[in-house]
């Protein structure tokens, strides 16, 4: 966490509000926030009583506040908030409370205009797996996954593609030089007709097809036209089913699986001959017969069971899906046409050295994303000769440039460079070419295409006009759809649907739910970029995606197939990403909802207000009585009595009851087993709902909240690195710009691509603190 200017901070507040003192008609800290402090908050927050760890006692003046700004910025936001001082204790009136937060955010204000813009730095960026993948694409056409088997990123703040978190390990090392390799072979195939080998197509699951076959599927990209044999691999529940194959979103092949008699059998062979090219697979499985003709099986819950101890039900195997494809060939295979990179590459036909460094220096110029010199062209086509002299082939020389290209830290990171790198106190405009890499990995999550590096390369991408219309191309383009999968994924969570377990017993139907779950909220997050339509539609956006699965799901009437389509709602159930039943599912327990995980998902995605850690031994509700001898609400009534929890537990408990008509995977519902629903509560604020629709309007009602927890999380996206104190005015403006222009999506991404940490950086190390307070002790 940098604070390079803290002690500026403290020290021009200490002389620039000591001004305040000598007038009895300006306000200051003793004569304005004292006086609050001790009749609001020093009844609990002093040296003695110290509730929830805070004493206040000790700040008398402007500067001592000054000092612990962080603190009093969140003593401001819970003020303005209505959350201290607490319910049952005397409350300030609404004006003395807005003229204490208004003041407390006027100082910091006036010192943030005082204070130098400090745009921060990006440390050396490590690509992601992600990233990594769809730079290899980008680059050379290659449609495998190479860093499928790379260890898993760590994520940071939410996201995993902030670099201070993105280590290098010897192991990682290793796969780079192993997927160099793999992709390399692949973009310059040798002469030879390949031998077979057996691919795995699908990173969790097949998409499944219902009467129609259009919508989600697998890619899987032909080198040779060959014979295959396309094997589905299925989990779950063993009976006999019916599956069929989709190719290209043609019905082309049926086969029974039964494996009642085979334990070791969990996959299904399809022999196919496949044309060279990019085809789409995907599979649908149902039963062959009724489940009530179905022989019962023996109960198996109860077996290695000691006498007289108690017996436990294990629940039911999961409901059967095809997990992924196994694609094993090419057998017989016809020559393959010239790869896609062998097209980019073989831009001369002289196997020369020089006709190699013309080959090489756009390769390397798109992978580095900068001019390539001389020097480390030459040192790339050294490759092609020390093959050839090894008894290789020109391309095989190719190859080995192509494979040290992919495996140099120009690639496999972004790195930015400063002129003065030890001088914190020089901020200076990124390079043209570092700026196109910053919007490239945003909003694509892949290297500058052609359009942006030669932008770059014709310094005009920092005017502003330029820089709007490259904007806009960018969000148009099919690749801003990897926006939607990452950032979305992320900052609603959907990733988590892929391990979510809920239990098969009381939600039967999530496993045929689980991917059209996934769907509705990435078409819709996609709807509101693409049609630039209001950021606000994300809390009551009275329209959602749905095919006939989801639509019977929900209650929706007259929706038919498997195709997802726009479907206008009334908004007194579902609206919003809040009410759909991804978001829904991941704020829940497998077995049942969860009031305290639903609003403190929506204090931290929603509004940014993400509660403290609970404390330690807080006892679990007994699952078992809620719903039957007592209600949720009643269990979390006496689970909160504790005033420590409560002051927690008011903000995040009523945000949670008011979803409380959802069940544990997102379905409506008036009664919680015997308990009617209560999806009542009244927020810190004050304010009061009755139903989910009411409490989505509170949250509409204050934009601005929403808009800046968006700002917040889309901001440390785009520049891979946590947010500081001095990120903050940064942060206020580009708010300001969304409530100007009706919080459209492309105002919001548009203010941060222009501002200040995205398209400047400064020095590393400690700031001049030295020359600073000279100044300040001699103005």
């Amino acid at each position: 966490m940098h604070r390079v200017w803290v002690f500026p901070i403290v020290l021009f507040a200490a002389l620039c509000f000591s001004s305040y003192g000598a007038s009895s008609a300006t306000p200051d800290f003793s004569t304005s926030v004292r006086p609050f402090l001790k009749k609001n908050c020093l009844a609990c927050h002093n040296d003695q009583a110290k509730v929830g760890g805070l004493s206040l006692s000790g700040y008398q003046t402007t500067a001592d506040m000054v000092a612990n700004r962080d603190l009093w910025d969140r003593v401001s936001e819970r003020i303005k908030n209505g959350e201290m001082p607490p319910k049952g204790m005397p409350q300030p009136t609404p004006a003395d409370a807005a003229a204490i937060t208004g003041w407390i955010d006027g100082v910091f204000d006036q010192i943030d205009k005082s204070t130098p813009p400090d745009p921060g730095r990006l440390t050396a960026h490590r690509l992601n797996r992600f990233e990594y993948n769809n730079a290899v694409h980008d680059l050379l056409d290659v449609d495998f996954k190479p860093a499928a088997d790379f260890p898993n990123d760590d994520s940071g703040y939410g996201f995993d593609n902030i670099g201070d978190v993105l280590s290098i390990s010897p192991v990682l090392m290793e796969k780079y030089l192993a997927a160099a390799e793999k992709i390399a072979k692949r973009a310059i195939p040798t002469g030879a007709l390949p031998t077979p080998t057996r691919d795995k197509v699908g990173n969790h699951h097949v998409p499944k097809y219902g009467p129609e076959p259009v919508g989600e599927y697998i890619r899987y990209k032909v080198a040779n036209e060959a014979d295959y044999t396309i094997r589905a691999v299925i989990s779950g529940k063993r009976e006999p089913l019916l599956i069929t194959l989709f190719v290209d979103n043609v019905h082309v092949k049926d086969a029974i699986f039964d494996d009642s008699d085979n334990e070791r059998s969990r996959f299904i062979e399809f022999p196919m001959h496949l044309t060279a090219g990019e085809h789409r697979l995907a599979a649908r499985l149902r039963r062959t017969i009724l489940v009530s003709e179905l022989p019962k099986p023996p109960d198996l819950r109860f077996i290695n069971q000691r006498p007289g101890k108690q017996k436990t039900a294990e629940p039911p195997p999961p409901t059967p899906r095809v997990d992924y494809f196994e694609m094993q060939g090419p057998y017989h295979p016809l020559p393959a046409p010239p790869t896609e990179a062998q097209k980019r590459i073989h831009v001369c036909a002289d196997k020369t050295v020089a006709c190699a460094e013309t080959m090489l220096r756009p390769v390397a110029y798109r992978a580095w994303r900068r001019p390539v010199k001389d020097a480390e062209v030459r040192k790339l086509a050294k490759f092609i000769t020390l093959a050839e002299e090894s008894g290789d082939t020109f391309d095989q020389g190719i190859r080995l440039a192509l494979e040290a290209i992919l495996v140099s830290p120009d690639f496999l990171f972004r790195i930015e460079r400063d002129p003065r790198p030890h001088d914190p106190s020089f901020t200076h405009p990124v390079t043209d070419f570092e700026l196109a890499s910053r919007l490239s990995f945003f909003l694509w999550s892949s290297i500058p295409d052609e359009i942006l590096l030669h932008a770059a390369a014709e310094h005009t991408l920092h005017q502003p006009a330029v820089l709007k219309a490259q904007t806009a191309r960018m969000l148009k383009d099919e690749r801003s759809s990897r926006f939607v999968n990452s950032f979305a994924g992320q900052w609603l969570e959907l990733r988590n649907l892929d391990s979510i377990r809920p239990d098969p017993d009381k939600f039967p139907q999530f496993e045929d739910l689980r991917d059209d779950m996934r769907t509705e909220t990435r078409m819709f997050f996609e709807a509101v970029m693409r049609e630039d339509r209001s950021t606000l539609d994300f809390l009551d956006g009275k329209y959602s995606f749905l095919n006939q699965n989801l639509a019977e799901f929900y209650g929706v009437p007259g929706i038919k197939g498997n195709e997802f389509r726009r479907v206008e709602l009334d908004g007194a159930q579902r609206s919003g990403v809040l009410t759909q039943a991804s978001v829904l599912t991941v704020s829940s327990y497998p077995t049942r909802t969860s009031p305290v995980i639903r609003g403190k998902w929506v204090l931290e995605n929603l509004l940014n207000a993400p509660p403290p850690p609970p404390p330690p031994n807080v006892p679990a509700l007994v699952d078992g009585e809620v719903g039957t001898k007592v209600s949720l609400r009643e269990q979390l009534e006496k689970h909160r009595a504790n005033p420590v929890c409560a002051s927690c537990h008011s903000k995040m408990d009523p945000l949670g009851f008011g979803l409380e008509n959802y069940d544990g995977i997102g379905q409506w519902r008036t009664m919680d087993g015997k308990f009617p629903i209560d999806s009542s509560g009244k927020l810190p604020s004050g304010k009061s709902f009755t139903t989910p629709a009411q409490m989505k309007e509170i949250l509409r009602s204050n934009p601005d909240a929403f808009a800046q927890c968006m700002g917040e999380k889309m901001l440390t996206y785009a520049l891979g690195r946590g947010l500081e104190r001095y990120d903050r005015p940064a942060v206020k403006k580009i708010v300001a710009r969304l409530a100007a222009n009706d919080y459209r999506f492309n105002e919001l991404v548009s203010g941060i691509i222009e501002s200040l940490p995205f398209q400047m950086r400064r020095g590393e190390g400690e700031t001049h603190v030295t020359e600073t307070i000279a100044q300040a002790h001699h103005p």
